[in-house]
């Protein structure tokens, strides 16, 4: 993920994020197949509808927009206030930056089913949205949720035509009229309706320029809205076919700043789950995003009220997830965790701190460090840390960091006077099996990148590799230990490479799904990343994308991982044919304005054909990459190049689509 600036915004499909000072530079990826400025935002993960809300005007850096690549610098590590809770689909953690195809989305229950009048699916434009009245509604719920999904990214004339405060009036007024005779299940466009109006509050917080003021007549309706919903018969079946909807409409409580309104509903999504749900993930995931709600409450005027006023909320969480500690030790783990942290969240609170304190004490004393209750642990101990630190005697949480570190990275070897793994639990033959991967990846590196050394100023002169013995225990640790997201394939840290005394670390873990083979996930591709920031890169990641250098930075990535391991890349040579891409057009590609095939493949063949066919030309490019000449750089890509490379390109890539492209 990369962070610029003080909104925060979920990263999809580059893994970089960048601090610097007392902040740290991140690399992390998270799955996804959104584009900005009109093209489609992405598609909501059923894991992370909570995550994908629309935020209000007062979030600050807790803001999460998804749908881009993330473009700011975060200063700081980022505060518990900053990481949202757990999300139901571990997909993400799998997410292999060295094949970075997005993992099929778990099919909709809905996309199942034909519209219920027999009717064909509704076309799919900007336009079609901007019908009225009763016609609105029946496109909405006669097309699909990926449809939906797309207007995620509108903007300008289309946003104001299918997002203005009549159409979303329209939208709430038919989820009250529909919502009495709602089956159950996806047939009469009920998920496509909640996921119109969350759609619609996202685009209104990010362009409401072009949308238009939301008054108080679009807050009546959507209560109406969501009043008649939640009371609907079939609202409480327990079937992935009701979850579906149930999941969008407990989001879009968020997602319209609802959030001390419906305290009564995350009680009763809480205590209305049991065993029942467990194999049943849409179910499961409204039960989670409950958790978003009350994440995101405490941002919002009135809510902290709200709980002083009944504050059977915090009873609740706490039942919870006492009475589901055997879920720690399985999939659902995140449920109890949830629970634990967002209860632990309320000490932030001096009002609340006396109700609290005993609540969060007594899942301390239920759960453990280590072991099968650990997630809730560190989970509870870290926001006492936060928000509660005077009385850490009290929780016993005094010197976290360095408790969690005793505790857990128990492990350590120098591969080098320039690499050092810290590890959870490693063998012997593991370690060594490592350092020598990176060790042999430095040869490597310089034969290929041709550097003279160091970039000047540039310090990091040595790189500490952290490995968790599982994503599930990077999971539970990593976010506390380092103050960073932990719904990825893991980060770089880099910290400002110009300050003496700088130490960049890789947090990783080991694909415990690949066991009995031992494989520390993304090593080399991020162990790539490190040695191009300090060989070829001068300066931080802002000024290094201060022009489009994505070709490049993601490109190089891909090839050296590839090409060093001996490992065809057929993501990537398999699109050679397509020839979607000029390579003039690929110097052109940003953190804005690419998708994963752009970012990764393309970036890939770009680099590969640049190296074997043009290595002088860059040459050229790296000098002055490596002395901060950006705009040199970009002058000669645009002009000295240009496309003249074009026509040559295509004959290259036909050669390797044919063959050409052998090992890496």
């Amino acid at each position: 993920m990369l962070c610029r600036g003080r909104r925060t915004r979920n990263l999809l499909r580059s893994h970089l994020i960048r601090a610097v000072g007392a902040g740290t530079l991140a690399l992390s990826l998270a799955a996804g197949a959104a584009q900005l400025g009109g093209t489609p935002a992405r598609a909501a993960a059923p894991g992370d509808s909570a995550r994908d809300v629309a935020p209000h005007r007062d979030s600050g850096p807790r803001a999460v927009r998804t749908g881009e690549e993330p473009e700011h610098i975060q200063g700081r590590r980022l505060e518990v206030a900053d990481r949202a809770p757990l999300p139901a689909s571990p997909d993400r953690l799998r997410t292999d930056y060295d094949s970075p195809a997005p993992r099929p989305p778990r099919e909709r229950p809905s996309a199942r089913l034909a519209p219920a009048d027999g009717h064909a699916r509704a076309a799919c434009s900007p336009g079609d949205f901007a019908r009225t009245g009763a016609a609105l509604v029946e496109q909405i719920t006669s097309t699909t949720t990926d449809c939906v999904n797309s207007l995620f990214g509108l903007t300008g004339s289309d946003a104001h035509g299918a997002f203005r405060e009549e159409q979303m009036v329209t939208a709430a007024d038919a989820l009250r009229s529909r919502s009495a005779s709602y089956p159950g299940d996806g047939s009469t466009g009920m998920p496509q309706l909640v996921l119109f109006l969350r759609a619609g509050y996202y685009v209104h917080w990010y362009h409401e320029q072009d949308v238009g003021a939301y008054g108080p007549e679009l807050k009546s309706a959507l209560r109406g809205g969501l009043d008649a919903f939640f009371g609907s018969q079939h609202s409480r079946d327990v079937t992935d076919a009701n979850g579906e909807t149930l999941s969008e409409a407990v989001t879009l409580i968020d997602s319209a700043e609802e959030n001390a309104h419906y305290l009564g509903v995350v009680r009763r999504m809480l205590t209305g789950y049991d065993s029942s749900y467990d194999d049943k993930y849409w179910m499961v995931n409204a039960v989670n995003n409950a958790y978003g709600v009350l994440w995101r409450g405490h941002q919002m005027p009135g809510f902290v009220r709200a709980v002083q006023r009944d504050p059977r909320v915090l009873a609740t969480l706490h039942t919870f997830a006492r009475d589901h500690l055997g879920l720690l030790n399985g999939e659902h783990y995140f449920l109890t965790y949830n629970a634990g942290r967002e209860l632990g969240r309320f000490l932030q609170h001096a009002s609340l701190r006396r109700t609290v304190r005993p609540l969060v004490k007594d899942l301390l004393d239920a759960s453990d460090i280590t072991g099968d209750t650990a997630a809730l642990w560190v989970g509870v101990a870290e926001m006492a840390d936060a928000y509660d630190r005077d009385r850490c005697a009290y929780y016993g949480v005094c010197d976290l960091k360095g408790k969690l570190t005793r505790a857990v990275l128990t492990d350590r070897k120098s591969c080098s006077d320039s690499i050092t793994m810290v590890a959870q639990d490693m063998s012997a033959q593991d370690f060594r099996a490592a350092c020598d991967s990176l060790e042999g990846q430095d040869a490597y590196f310089h034969r290929v990148a041709r550097d003279s050394g160091p970039v000047a100023d540039d310090r990091n002169s040595s790189i500490e590799v952290v490995v968790f013995d599982s994503s599930r225990d990077y999971r539970i640790y990593a976010g506390a230990l380092y103050g960073i997201d932990t719904d990825n394939g893991g980060m770089y840290l880099e910290g400002d490479p110009s300050a003496a005394g700088n130490l960049p670390r890789f947090l990783a873990y080991e694909a415990e799904w690949l066991r009995p083979d031992f494989r520390i996930w993304n090593l080399n591709h991020e162990y790539t990343h490190y040695l191009d920031g300090r060989f070829d890169m001068y300066g931080d990641f802002e000024a290094g994308t201060s022009t489009p250098t994505v070709w490049w930075i993601e490109g190089f990535a891909e090839y050296v991982s590839y090409s060093y391991r001996r490992v065809r890349y057929d993501a990537a040579i398999d699109r050679a044919g397509s020839k979607t891409y000029p390579l003039s057009t690929l110097f052109d590609t940003t953190y804005q304005n690419t998708d994963t095939d752009r970012t990764y493949r393309w970036g890939y063949l770009a680099v590969r054909y640049m190296l074997e066919e043009h290595p002088g030309a860059v040459d050229a490019v790296l000098a002055s990459y490596r002395t901060g000449a950006w705009d040199t750089a970009r002058r000669y890509l645009k002009e000295a190049i240009g496309s003249r490379y074009d026509q040559d390109w295509y004959t290259w890539l036909d050669a390797c689509a044919a063959g050409g492209c052998t090992t890496g």
